[in-house]
């Protein structure tokens, strides 16, 4: 990755010359997500809140599109002057809890807020230096110069049925993120984590040698898990138009729970991102360093290979968007290819160009925003597909492919902050797989996608409920099957193995194998003490059985606890 990092400090000198105000983002899983979504549905011709397929949000844009939103609707702004800056604010009213959300919001990201801040302040700032304001522990702000310091902690325990060891998370560490000259964005995350899940988590961590959504470990006492999470990156900005990213972390490409182009719920990756944003275009290139499969033994450096991605998202209408992706896995260990970089021709001619050794992939999405309520969503991946054997319908292993379908409706059968999310995913055998372990749609022994790989359909339903400020309940529950391999055959599920192993060409169809089914649904009640500290109580029952093993296993399990500045963990597959 050395081009990589010399092409960033080669950015990173001539950028900050022509460089206007650079922010970070905001926090993945944090309360301000659902709220983005929410203020999209129900303003939906906002051209500027549209572009949320490309995630984390920019903290800067969100928050010039909310502030104007508040006074649009409090009647500082004439709108017949602003017509050419912003889309028009429909005139269907927030509903209380969305204020007291707003306010929030705001005060969650008051570095960018332009409007009075006097309600940020705290009435007893500790020892009159620390929570001067109510979301920070630290902060610091002058002309040139912005500091946000928190804690950040989540600790639970429980109890699973059957099972005589206790449930726990302790996780407890530092976040900080900052602007130096309004040029200049840094986010950093750090935290020290022991963790003993549900047996059917302690089961994946054995069988993908990985924590999700993290990378080492270390075993802890008994069926425990020791690990050290720690993200960070900096940021800057071209002009007016592109934003540059460099760091450690989490990307997400979609409008859903899941995606199927990039997920952000396997580990964090080295990674640069130039997002342009012009007109009514927003173009990402991303270029990530990545682990391939490995079995670690002891200290020893591990391979890497690399990944490119396009994302082009356009708005086609005021409440229609619609996007372009593709990417590609670098068949070749611990070398990048140049041929890459190139930031706008397809992959799939470079690809064939090279000599077709790499994992290519492309796709398309799209986003509809109905009536202020609703919002309909979807992907289709396209990953290889042969037109002769589509027209055979006889389930040739080379038609890989996978579809999202989604449905957002809030403030449900009219009754406020009541909002509900329909989503079913389907993807063919054999999607993400290629003919080595390198080039497969990897990382850190977890899949890049979603997170059950291939060979699968699955439904859910998420249903979150704010009944009054503090209060919150969220609401998942999930069903799906999927192909597991049998008798050591390969039937396409496994997107880390090889697919020359297949036994046969064809009579794949999803489920195809020892066909596993799960039923898993997980229920959260929260009570925000103060701002972004949460005490909490879950239950979560899940059920599970196979082709082989028809005897269901469940696992019923329930946790209490409190959680400061930091997103759930939840065992949801």
């Amino acid at each position: 990755m050395q081009f990589i990092k010399s092409l960033f400090k080669l950015l990173f000198f001539i950028c900050p010359a022509f460089a206007t105000a650079q922010s970070t983002f905001l926090t993945p899983g944090s309360k301000d997500v659902h709220f983005v979504d929410r203020l999209e549905i129900k303003q939906q011709r906002n051209t500027h809140l549209n572009f949320s397929a490309v995630r984390p949000f920019n903290r800067k844009y969100i928050v010039e599109q909310v502030e104007f939103i508040d006074s649009a609707r409090l009647g500082y702004i004439d709108l017949n002057t602003q017509k050419d800056k912003y889309i028009e604010w429909n005139s269907q009213a927030l509903t209380d809890l969305d204020e007291y959300n707003l306010t929030s919001f705001l005060m969650n990201n008051s570095e960018w807020v332009t409007g009075p801040k006097k309600d940020f302040l705290s009435k007893r700032p500790v020892l009159k230096t620390f929570y001067k304001t109510k979301p920070n522990f630290l902060e610091v702000k002058t002309n040139n110069f912005f500091l946000a310091v928190n804690p950040v902690f989540q600790y639970y325990m429980g109890v699973e049925t059957g099972y005589n060891k206790p449930i726990y998370l302790n996780s407890k560490g530092i976040t900080a993120r900052g602007t130096i000259g309004k040029k200049i964005g840094f986010s950093t995350y750090m935290t020290d984590n022991q963790e003993r899940g549900p047996q059917f988590f302690q089961q994946q961590v054995t069988n993908s040698r990985a924590v999700h959504g993290v990378g080492f470990y270390k075993p802890f006492k008994t069926s425990g898990y020791d690990y050290f999470d720690a993200r960070g990156y900096i940021t800057v900005r071209a002009g007016n138009a592109v934003d540059v990213q460099f760091g450690y972390d989490k990307n997400f490409i979609g409008n859903g729970y899941r995606s199927l182009f990039l997920s952000d719920w396997g580990n964090s990756n080295l990674f640069l991102k130039l997002n342009t944003r012009i007109w009514k275009i927003n173009y990402q290139n991303l270029f990530m360093e990545l682990m391939p499969q490995f079995k670690k033994a002891g200290d020893t450096l591990l391979d890497r290979k690399y990944a490119a991605m396009h994302h082009l998202s356009v708005n086609v209408t005021r409440w229609l968007n619609i996007g372009l992706f593709e990417g590609v896995i670098f068949g070749r260990k611990n070398r990048f290819d140049f041929q890459y970089l190139n930031p706008i021709i397809f992959y799939r001619h470079i690809e064939g160009t090279v000599g077709s050794p790499d994992n290519a992939i492309a796709g398309f999405d799209f986003k509809a925003n109905i009536a202020h309520r609703a919002q309909l969503y979807g992907q289709f991946l396209l990953d290889e597909f042969v037109l002769s054997e589509i027209r055979k319908n006889n389930g040739s292993w080379v038609n890989k492919w996978g579809i999202q379908l989604g449905v957002k409706y809030i403030d449900a059968f009219g009754v406020d902050n009541l909002d509900i999310q329909l989503e079913a995913n389907r993807v063919r055998p054999f999607t993400y797989t290629h003919n080595d372990t390198i080039s497969n749609y990897t990382h850190y022994n977890q899949p890049l996608a979603h997170p059950l790989g291939a060979n699968f359909q699955e439904v859910m339903a998420i249903i979150r409920y704010q009944p009054a400020k503090k209060w919150h309940v969220y609401l998942h529950g999930m069903y799906y099957y999927r192909g597991l391999d049998s008798a050591n055959a390969n039937f396409g599920g496994n997107v880390f193995r090889d697919y020359s192993t297949r036994t046969k060409n064809d009579g794949f169809s999803i489920g195809s194998g020892n066909k596993q089914t799960v039923l898993n649904t997980y229920l959260q009640v929260s009570y925000e003490i103060r701002e972004n500290v949460f005490f909490e109580v879950t239950g979560l029952y899940r059920r599970e059985k196979t082709l082989l093993n028809p005897v269901a296993k469940s696992t019923t399990m329930f946790t209490g606890g409190v959680r400061i500045n930091m997103f759930n963990r939840r065992y949801d597959y």
